[in-house]
């Protein structure tokens, strides 16, 4: 664990490191980085250039394959919300809330919601190959036809007109949304991918905090601040 704590210390310096290297950099260094940033499909001010980044493309790609980048924001948008929905189900299905009924009446025996357990691979496993089939096909279907994306469109505006979502007139507003849902995304995905690490490795998908299963803690504050619920209230009115 020591080796990939110093890993991720390592990559988080170097991605700090190259996001300012203008700053660091000798002028001349600075004017091709800043040439190079206006020759890129990404414009600092961008949807998702958010600091402490900004224009983060160490391997170049959006100069190398300008033509892609739409594709790639579509591809990171939609990963992204599968990401948050699957970092939720954790949540959710850790803390004992499951649909009633059964899952499937051809399995032998029967499988009801309850006999799946919580988790990444654990639920992952459990559910049977054909209902696996089936969510691949419902969503492939929704992603083609109700949500399929207009190239008229900002990339993840999937709806359009058809259906009545949340808009927002104030252009402010609107780009701290986008933004906030681009970032929670990554962060999303980052942390499905840890949660299944941890429950492959250990068994628990939020290691190293305490899990039983059906008692999931929602928000684990008792983690961060031993004590919390047994000291009283903390915030006195009076």
């Amino acid at each position: 664990m020591t080796c990939i704590s110093d890993l991720k210390l390592l990559l988080s310096s170097l991605a700090v490191c190259s996001a300012y290297p203008a700053a660091l950099a000798p002028r001349g260094a600075a004017s091709a980085a800043a040439s190079a940033v206006s020759m890129s499909a990404i414009s600092p001010g961008d949807v998702g250039t958010t600091r402490p980044l900004g224009v983060w493309d160490p391997l170049g790609l959006m100069t190398k394959m300008p033509d892609k980048y739409r594709r790639w924001q579509e591809m990171e948008i939609k990963h992204g919300r599968i990401a948050m929905l699957a970092t939720l189900h954790v949540i959710v299905t850790g803390a004992g809330y499951k649909w009633a009924g059964y899952c499937s009446y051809l399995s032998f025996p029967p499988l009801k919601f309850d006999d799946i357990p919580a988790g990444t691979l654990g639920s992952w496993a459990a559910l049977p190959q054909a209902g696996w089939a089936q969510i691949v096909a419902v969503v492939a279907i929704l992603d083609n036809s109700l949500f399929a994306q207009d190239p008229a469109l900002p990339p993840g505006d999937v709806v359009g007109d058809k259906i009545p979502w949340v808009r927002y007139s104030d252009p402010a507003v609107k780009e701290f949304k986008l933004n906030a849902e681009r970032n929670n995304g990554r962060a999303a995905m980052m942390g499905i991918y840890g949660m299944m690490i941890h429950e492959g490795l250990t068994g628990n998908p939020i290691w190293p905090l305490d899990y039983e299963p059906g008692h999931f803690p929602l928000i684990p504050l008792e983690a961060v601040w031993p004590g919390l619920f047994s000291m009283g209230n903390p915030y006195p009115t009076a």
